[in-house]
């Protein structure tokens, strides 16, 4: 069985399954719900951003910049996939 490690990566995982059920997420909250640095989670949003899996949109709200994050139809696409190969899994198992 094979994971698709760029939905798999720790981080990285719990940012696809905090998009696909809350949607549209902000930085500072995607970062205080996952508790992670802005660093870190910089640097694996871009990864996402970069293989098509996230959107990210840049505006200016009450003249403060706002980035928001959602994932896009491949990002759902492949995190549902991910969930579909782990209860591959754990129907292996009870076999």
């Amino acid at each position: 069985m094979d994971f698709d490690k760029l939905v798999h990566q720790p981080t990285r995982l719990q940012i696809f399954a905090y998009l696909y059920r809350h949607g549209e997420t902000s930085f500072p909250a995607l970062k205080e719900a996952l508790d992670v640095t802005e660093g870190n989670l910089a640097s694996h949003i871009q990864r996402m951003e970069d293989a098509d899996c996230v959107a990210v949109e840049k505006q200016f709200v009450d003249r403060k910049p706002q980035t928001t994050y959602e994932l896009t139809d491949l990002g759902r696409e492949k995190f549902e996939e991910h969930i579909g190969t782990l209860e591959s899994l754990i129907e292996d198992l009870d076999e």
